[in-house]
């Protein structure tokens, strides 16, 4: 379920990565910015994710931004994926936006 802050929602489109929810991420993604399609990869194992920071984004805000951590195994290779996401809420839901990732 969509949370009540950016922060909750990218927690929950992360435990989507974790059990491979793609129609999950999909629902949860801005109609601008959603593709067609999700291909999630079977053989991304994702362990943790660290919050790292986060800007706006509460209950009365209309967008925020969440920087995280997300550590992950791949073919026996440990990895991190750092991300800064933007979210956006409409009609008092939150979607995701987009994101940088920068490694």
């Amino acid at each position: 379920m969509p949370g009540q802050t950016a922060e909750q929602l990218m927690r929950s489109r992360y435990s989507a990565f974790v059990v491979g929810d793609a129609d999950y991420l999909l629902r949860t993604w801005h109609p601008d910015t959603r593709p067609a399609e999700l291909g999630l990869d079977p053989g991304m194992q994702w362990r943790r994710l660290d919050i790292i920071s986060t800007s706006r984004g509460g209950p009365l805000d209309s967008e925020g931004v969440v920087t995280f951590a997300a550590h992950y195994r791949h073919d026996g290779e440990r990895g991190v994926q750092r991300e800064t996401s933007r979210f956006v809420r409409e009609d008092r839901r939150w979607y995701y936006l987009d994101a940088v990732v920068s490694g």
